[in-house]
């Protein structure tokens, strides 16, 4: 099946060109992994000691973010490269400070395999969560360097558990070690015949954490809220602001900043316009009067962390459709109460929030007004399910610590 695998990502790699014209994404696929084996030749030399991160997108590079910044303290002597498979990380991520490399991974064809791993040579590869590309990783056990993975799931769903998917199993052969979220990774991670795990933590939890040490001040957001109540929606799709929309039309007294996941003008005005309030955007900051205005929609990005902190509970959205719920421990970690949609089930985090009372999953436009006109009126309702969260956030943090204790006692010196 490996072969068979391989065969067909080989396959499709060589037909990229002529899919490229059919298909802008894949065009773009095919561009941005073209120049990488050329690049990583211009930025490594045979001195260098190497080590590797991949993330999948993003919301991997966030789990990784706490194990970058230790990385960088306890091995300065270290290059670190860091590969995304998907430009929702490259794109925003790829002049981080935490690594000394940023680029794409090539697609897991075994030629691309031995290229880019005889390239690097890195004493040290963590995988994040759940990459788990066979070729690379048939590749990394033959070269004896030693791989772990940080952040790790393992769900009965994965291709591992399936009879299509068994022989997918050898690959995990590749990981020295296996940093895991949850017991039900452990259990199933056991299922396929691997001890070498421990139930760590995500290490998301350290990463949201710390931002409580930053300095969050946004003096517009300041302005804004005044001496109000602030709901900051978070991440929102048009599923989200639909189930939102009759609540802000009619709510007074309670100020409103909207960040949508996309910055797109076009849905932003067709949702402004819907709005019976005063309603501002980021952009407009400089020609309009904040104070007077009911609702803010921030249409930029990067600010969204620092508004938690001026925030008294939390909408965060994606799981009201099918798009992925977004990162409910930002506002967790500032000891908000928060709502969701219902689609929660592959998200652990939201899931244990919900059954400690510190999360409301919301279906209708009609829920999602009760449960924000209750978490209002009644303070006292209202700050005990915000310290719960922030409570949830501060007892699961560590997972990090756990990582860079296990590399200290292997081989890889500073």
């Amino acid at each position: 099946m490996r072969h068979i695998y391989s065969f067909f990502i080989a396959l499709f790699q060589a037909l990229l060109p002529v899919l490229g014209l059919f298909s802008s994404k894949l065009k773009e696929f095919r561009s941005v992994r073209k120049p990488v084996f050329s690049y990583l030749e211009s930025k490594i030399n045979g001195s260098d000691r190497l080590i590797w991160v991949h993330a999948a997108s993003l919301g991997e590079y966030e789990q990784a973010v706490p194990v970058l910044e230790a990385l960088r303290v306890e091995y300065p002597k270290h290059k670190i490269l860091l590969t995304f498979f998907s430009p929702s990380g490259y794109t925003i991520k790829k002049d981080t400070p935490l690594a000394d490399i940023v680029t794409y991974l090539p697609l897991d064809t075994k030629s691309n395999a031995n290229t880019f791993i005889n390239c690097l040579s890195p004493e040290l590869v963590l995988f994040v969560k759940y990459e788990f590309w066979p070729n690379y990783l048939e590749k990394l056990k033959r070269n004896n360097i030693h791989t772990i993975l940080i952040s790790g799931v393992f769900r009965e769903s994965q291709p591992f558990f399936k009879f299509y998917g068994s022989w997918m199993k050898k690959s995990l052969k590749a990981f020295n070690y296996f940093f895991l979220q949850n017991e039900s990774s452990l259990k199933n991670l056991k299922k396929l015949g691997f001890a070498n795990g421990e139930v760590s933590g995500d290490t998301r939890f350290d990463r949201v954490s710390r931002q409580l040490d930053y300095n969050n001040t946004l003096e517009f957001i300041a302005e804004f809220k005044q001496d109000k109540l602030l709901l900051v929606c978070g991440s929102t799709w048009p599923e989200d602001e639909a189930n939102l929309l009759d609540f802000i039309n009619s709510k007074a007294d309670v100020k409103i900043v909207l960040a949508p996941h996309k910055i797109n003008a076009e849905k932003i005005e067709d949702f402004r316009s819907r709005l019976n309030k005063k309603v501002i955007l980021y952009s407009e900051l400089q020609s309009k009067n904040l104070q007077k205005a009911d609702v803010l929609i921030i249409d930029a990005i990067g600010f969204l962390t620092k508004i938690y902190a001026y925030a008294d509970l939390a909408y965060v959205g994606g799981a009201a459709g099918n798009t992925g719920l977004h990162n409910v421990l930002e506002p967790a970690t500032f000891g908000l109460p928060i709502l969701t949609g219902t689609h929660i089930e592959k998200f652990p985090e939201a899931g244990q929030l919900n059954r400690l009372a510190a999360l409301f999953t919301v279906k209708t436009p009609e829920e999602t007004s009760a449960v924000l006109e209750k978490l209002i009126s009644d303070k006292n309702f209202r700050e005990k399910t915000g310290i719960i969260s922030g409570q949830f956030v501060s007892q699961n943090t560590g997972a990090t610590r756990s990582i860079i204790n296990y590399l200290k006692n292997q081989t890889l010196t500073a």
